[in-house]
């Protein structure tokens, strides 16, 4: 699972349009993931192998999130 963490920085927009962009998930989706992000400290965002997991996490980073996998 790649897991992004809070980090009280980015805002909610700036999250929702990296997880679209990266994840290729919807305005919904990165919504719903982005407010699990901020209420409960982090949310799992996408689900698949280690070297497809590994670049999405590397995308994010460079983005200044805080995306970890698991």
């Amino acid at each position: 699972h790649l897991i992004l963490n809070n980090d009280d920085v980015h805002t909610f927009d700036y999250v929702i349009d990296a997880l679209i962009e990266i994840c290729n998930h919807t305005k919904v989706q990165a919504t719903q993931c982005a407010m699990l992000v901020h209420y409960k400290g982090s949310c799992d965002v996408k689900k698949g192998s280690l070297k497809d997991l590994k670049q999405l996490r590397n995308a994010l980073i460079d983005k200044k999130l805080n995306a970890t996998i698991n």
